[in-house]
């Protein structure tokens, strides 16, 4: 065999195993990997009951209820154009409050969501876009200016 050959089946192979190692890699992560989903991308989607979802909009005013003698709270999230109730069991962040901007990772069961972790927003400069979208075509939510946040210009 030519060493040009022998150089050629070299990268030919180095190739299929990259590739073979990237397919690995993919597989392996795909049940880790949980997207962001609107409660109306939530309800006009079909998920699968089992699948990892995050769940993010704001904690609806007057839907928090603590269910007495037990850990279990229930509240709704909205995006204003459609709410989804939710289930959690747990103590809640700090910053959990109605009307302000929550993240909810769980799975859907029966038309609830069953959060296993919320995660609270102080602010909804951290809001991810397709909600923060929603909420300022409502008027719900303005965007600040750079300056007055304190940040350098960009």
């Amino acid at each position: 065999m030519k060493r040009k050959h022998k150089r050629l089946t070299f990268v030919v192979i180095a190739m299929v195993l990259l590739a073979s190692a990237a397919g690995l890699a993919l597989v392996a992560f795909e049940d880790n990997i949980v997207f962001f989903y609107s409660p109306t991308d939530v309800l006009t989607k079909n998920l699968s009951p089992d699948r990892r979802v995050r769940l993010g909009g704001l904690v609806e005013e007057g839907s928090v209820e603590k269910t007495a003698g037990s850990t279990v709270i229930l509240f709704r999230v909205t995006d204003l154009q459609n709410t989804i109730p939710v289930s959690y069991e747990g103590l809640l962040p700090d910053l959990f409050r109605e009307g302000q901007g929550v993240i909810t990772e769980g799975v859907m069961v029966g038309g609830v969501f069953q959060a296993s972790e919320v995660l609270a927003k102080h602010d909804e400069n951290y809001m991810p876009p397709e909600v923060a979208e929603i909420l300022k075509e409502s008027g719900q939510w303005e965007e600040q200016d750079n300056q007055e946040q304190g940040d350098k210009p960009k």
